[in-house]
């Protein structure tokens, strides 16, 4: 049996979750779908510039899973502004954490 997903943790959620390239009717489009964990770790990574073990941290999630999330990530969109994809962002195993960037993952650990 399969171990269970870890929650990740994000701090927000998007208020914008669907992009499509400008003129292409949405009907005759292709896309792909954008878990909201690989969302976050795109803006810990590249819109805040903190390394992996930091964004890590601050997910609530090891750095190899914090590595293979935004790798995901990064290959989506790419493939989306490469072939003029939609991208829909939803989905994926998280939690809205707004104060998350202050804490580390002792205080969610046993009590």
């Amino acid at each position: 049996m399969p171990r269970p997903r870890k929650c990740r943790r994000v701090a927000f959620s998007p208020d914008v979750r669907f992009f499509k390239p400008q003129g292409v009717p949405l009907f005759t489009l292709k896309g792909v779908v954008l878990p909201v964990e690989g969302l976050e770790a795109l803006r810990l990574a590249d819109a805040e510039s903190f390394d992996h073990e930091g964004a890590a941290l601050r997910m609530g999630i090891s750095r190899p899973t914090f590595s293979r999330i935004l790798s995901e990530a990064r290959r989506l969109v790419a493939r989306a502004l490469v072939n003029g994809w939609a991208i829909r962002i939803e989905g994926g195993d998280y939690r809205i954490d707004p104060d998350g960037a202050s804490k580390t993952t002792e205080s969610f650990g046993p009590s």
